[in-house]
């Protein structure tokens, strides 16, 4: 028998052969799920109210990272940042101020003749031989026993000064022509930095290890950024191309412009396609008072559009950027509800930069796979098959 206070014969002599249980993890706060929910609120609300300071930064920091491989290869040949961050501005000062000199005219006579349009396109269905002709007679059927029985007042109506949709667009063209001004200046003033922003990163990081992870996580947001709108780019032209061919097949009028603005309204995924078939339709059916060649371009034109975004595009930008249709169209709304017009432009690539940026960082690699492929960050043996 062993004296007492003698450990046990079959006790373990250390203590670090007692076998390990494993950390526990302290316990969530109890306000950490509301105080996360009110600080996402008061971020979307940030985001809306600062809309007019937020987009035109937002597009200037993505052209950043979009230009910073073409500023580098200028600087391997001699051409310093500044004269770099020059070059690019003026190059897309330039390529704006043309457009617009070329395109304000049909732009402004489509805008100011859309209420006309509409009321031929009215005129046009509910008139005389038109589809929806019974119904109209039936509706002033309505009006007209109704009047007769005396159960309709007559209405006051009041004349207000109003120029219309014109007006409301020359209204808006300066605060717009601001917010390009200051989007080309912070954009100059960020790639005549060179690779400060990135040094400062860097510097921010604490171990070796993080800010080597940093440094390939800005690099990664610069390729795909620049592969998915070289890729776009050149692949929207060729849209556009094919459908200005397709409309002028069709007789249209002006089917150059139409395929510009196909070429620009694809940049926006899913409306961009509906908008520009929608408003080519409306063309055609004011020019040829025919329901069936409208519904004829309308399925020219999205077709064309669909050929693309199922073959084309796949084919050309799959390999390098896969990401989530789902979360695509989500962010395509998210954006345009905070945004608008702009925020659909820049919604898929500020998808890009959050993917790239949750493949980065372990604790939201689960986020970068729900996103898209992550397959630029998995370790190997974590890597799909």
């Amino acid at each position: 028998m062993a004296p007492l206070g003698d450990p046990a014969p079959d006790a373990p002599h250390d203590i670090a052969a007692l076998p390990q249980l494993p950390p526990q993890r302290p316990p969530r706060h109890p306000l950490l799920v509301p105080v996360t929910g009110i600080f996402i609120l008061l971020t979307i609300q940030a985001l809306v109210f600062a809309s007019v300071f937020l987009i035109p930064v937002t597009t200037a920091i993505l052209g950043y990272f979009i230009l910073n491989a073409p500023r580098r290869g200028l600087e391997r040949i001699g051409i310093p940042a500044p004269v770099a961050a020059a070059i690019f501005t003026l190059s897309i000062a330039a390529v704006l101020f043309v457009g617009g000199m070329l395109l304000s005219d049909p732009i402004y006579e489509f805008v100011t003749d859309i209420p006309t349009l509409l009321e031929q396109v009215v005129a046009a269905l509910t008139g005389p031989g038109g589809p929806f002709e019974a119904f109209a007679v039936a509706a002033d059927a309505t009006d007209e026993a109704l009047e007769q029985a005396g159960a309709v007042e007559p209405m006051q109506v009041q004349v207000v000064d109003n120029a219309g949709l014109a007006a409301s667009v020359a209204a808006i063209a300066p605060a717009l022509l601001g917010q390009i001004v200051f989007a080309m200046c912070l954009l100059f003033f960020l790639v005549a930095s060179g690779d400060l922003f990135i040094q400062k990163a860097v510097q921010v990081a604490d171990r070796f290890e993080n800010k080597k992870q940093t440094v390939r996580m800005i690099r990664m947001i610069e390729t795909r950024l620049g592969n998915y709108l070289g890729a776009i780019t050149l692949i929207n032209i060729g849209l556009g191309a094919a459908i200005g061919l397709g409309m002028w097949w069709w007789n249209m009028p002006s089917p150059w412009l139409i395929g510009l603005m196909a070429t620009v309204f694809n940049f926006v995924p899913f409306v961009g396609a509906v908008a520009g078939a929608s408003i080519a339709a409306v063309i055609a059916f004011v020019s040829f008072l025919d329901l069936w060649a409208a519904l004829g371009v309308f399925a020219t034109y999205y077709a064309l559009t669909a050929f693309e975004g199922q073959f084309v595009t796949p084919s050309l930008v799959g390999q390098r950027l896969r990401l989530n249709v789902t979360m695509v169209f989500l962010s395509v709304a998210f954006f345009a509800w905070i945004w608008s017009i702009m925020g659909m432009v820049v919604a898929v690539p500020m998808l890009i930069v959050v993917k790239v940026v949750c493949d980065s960082i372990p604790r939201l690699r689960k986020v970068g796979l729900f996103l898209g492929d992550a397959e630029g960050f998995l370790p190997e043996k974590e890597r799909p098959a």
